[in-house]
């Protein structure tokens, strides 16, 4: 459903672009929701005709249509397709709330017949030269001419289609990062911002090279891999195929959720299949506010952090409609904290991070920045009504540890309903050994953090270039721990899931976890489909064989 304000004349013409709602058919319930700006529109005026005025200042960012308003077309919609037994294109208005149909005609734009598109030859890459080698951070193939960019200022270099080549990359590079058509960076491991933000974009990258900057220069034409770490010199061999018809995502019991971070992606990624957000991270919405949130407490502006946070987590929600958003509050890293502006008074300096001072610990010791945090949570569900957000507790050490942090949710007026989920995130051993203790202190659900479980069950450090082919969350000690928990989760009837990048890079891991009887699997957003057609294939094989 599309809906503008004025009339429909500026849509066809291309004039404003219109607000954009998807409905799922089964239930009718909202499964997406992206709102347009609109500062000008077209209404009638007697006896001149048409004119040209300005939408009034309230109305500029403002949904044009109500939940109920939505879904109400939404049946009309239905109810007339159902009468022609073929897709319909209709044209609508609204006036004073009511609907009126003022035309319906047969989609013709349908494409039937596959059209042939030009892909790279895979094997060609083998006669490539090769030029140096780093970590592989979003799987594909791109190619293209480097831009090469040392500061901010140079952003403007990165032209669609170019390869990005930077130091590291931060939320001011996102722009620069849609239009690239890959990424490859000095430094950085499969955490970090460029190899995250890559996943959610669906670009190709490739990290931790430590030479990219020094080797390449702006214009080379190279070619990277991002499923290897490969990059090589020169544009590769591309072979014309057909392009099919994309197989249909089928629907599965087992809930397929998204990773996301970076709010501005929402939207489009949200008209996706993904059946909610298995893992918001806090932490590129807080970079982007770029103040350490102790230092806007000190200068007396904790509203700054509250409102762009609240902005930041309402795009979540009202994307993605009705399907959950589970937000895991804030687990910076103290030399993670340090890097935002005033962080150096506040953050302790550690020789093991990982290990120190983050998740639920630090909000025990010093609840301020966690007590902003629960402010967001509230503006976004009480004052704008998106009931679909949750939230999720990380690093949890101790029962008691969880306990108390319960107990700070609860006194913020954040009592787990029906509407509003408390989960845990299972990510150090403890967690695995005392679980049944975790849960019984009253949990909703848990999701398990497979990258930090598999590097403290391992003693492994995944980014560490000496140590990481050690890691691999299929390794029997972390099969047997990933077996335990969602097997515990199911006994005590509670949810659990998995967010870490295994079960969308290995599908035999994703058929084990749904055999055990995990409740969900949230993956970056270009596996969603692959990860729900592995699924089903798994739901299959269980129901079949028990």
């Amino acid at each position: 459903i599309e809906a503008a304000w004025g009339l429909g004349d500026y849509i066809v013409q291309g004039v404003v672009t219109p607000d954009h709602y998807v409905v799922n058919k089964s239930d009718f319930t909202i499964h997406s929701r992206l709102i347009a700006e609109q500062s000008v529109m077209e209404v009638y005026k007697h006896p001149s005709g048409v004119k040209k005025v300005k939408v009034g200042a309230k109305k500029i960012n403002k949904g044009k249509l109500t939940d109920d308003q939505i879904i109400k077309l939404a049946r009309i919609g239905d109810s007339i397709q159902k009468h022609y037994y073929f897709p319909q294109d209709m044209e609508w208005a609204m006036e004073k709330d009511e609907i009126f149909i003022v035309q319906s005609r047969p989609i013709t734009t349908l494409n039937l017949h596959p059209e042939k598109v030009k892909s790279v030859d895979p094997k060609s890459l083998d006669q490539m030269k090769l030029i140096f080698t780093g970590a592989p951070a979003s799987p594909g193939i791109a190619y293209g001419k480097v831009a090469r960019v040392m500061s901010l200022v140079n952003l403007d270099r990165v032209k669609t289609g170019n390869i990005l080549v930077t130091d590291m990359t931060s939320p001011d590079f996102v722009p620069a990062m849609k239009r690239a058509s890959g990424i490859v960076t000095d430094k950085g491991g499969q955490t970090s911002h460029a190899a995250i933000v890559s996943r959610e974009l669906g670009v190709p990258a490739v990290v931790g090279t430590k030479v990219a900057t020094k080797e390449l220069k702006n214009g080379d034409e190279i070619t990277l891999d991002g499923s290897t770490g490969n990059v090589y010199s020169g544009l590769p061999k591309l072979i014309t195929g057909v392009h099919h018809k994309a197989e249909e995502v089928p629907h599965t019991a087992t809930k397929v959720y998204v990773n996301l971070g970076e709010p501005d992606l929402a939207p489009t990624i949200a008209q996706g299949n993904a059946d909610g957000v298995g893992l918001l991270r806090a932490e590129f919405m807080i970079a982007q506010i770029g103040i350490h949130p102790k230092k806007l407490i000190h200068d007396h502006r904790e509203q700054v952090f509250i409102s762009k946070l609240s902005d930041g987590l309402a795009k979540f929600t009202e994307s993605f409609g009705n399907r959950p958003v589970i937000y895991r509050a804030t687990d910076f890293k103290t030399n993670e904290y340090r890097n935002l502006i005033g962080g150096e008074a506040f953050e302790p300096q550690e020789p093991n991070p990982m290990l120190g001072y983050r998740g639920a610990y630090r909000y025990i010791v010093d609840e301020s920045v966690f007590r902003l945090e629960l402010e967001a949570i509230k503006n976004v569900r009480n004052k704008l009504g998106y009931k679909n957000l949750w939230l999720m507790i990380p690093f949890v050490r101790t029962v008691d540890q969880m306990r108390k942090v319960k107990q700070i949710v609860a006194s913020h007026g954040l009592a787990r309903s029906n509407s509003f989920k408390l989960l845990m995130m299972v990510e150090i051993p403890s967690n695995v050994i005392l679980l049944e203790d975790f849960i019984n202190c009253g949990l909703d659900g848990v999701s398990i953090g497979s990258n930090d479980l598999t590097m403290l069950i391992l003693g492994t450090d995944r980014d560490n270039e000496t140590v990481a082919p050690v890691y691999d969350e299929r390794n029997p000690a972390v099969m047997w721990a990933l077996e335990h928990i969602v097997k515990t989760s199911l006994k005590h009837k509670i949810s659990c899931g998995i967010c870490g990048q295994a079960p969308s890079i290995y599908s035999d891991l994703t058929e084990k976890l749904v055999e055990w009887g995990i409740t969900s699997v949230s993956v970056s957003p270009d596996a969603v489909d692959r990860t729900k057609q592995i699924v089903a294939e798994a739901e299959k094989r269980v129901l079949k064989h028990g």
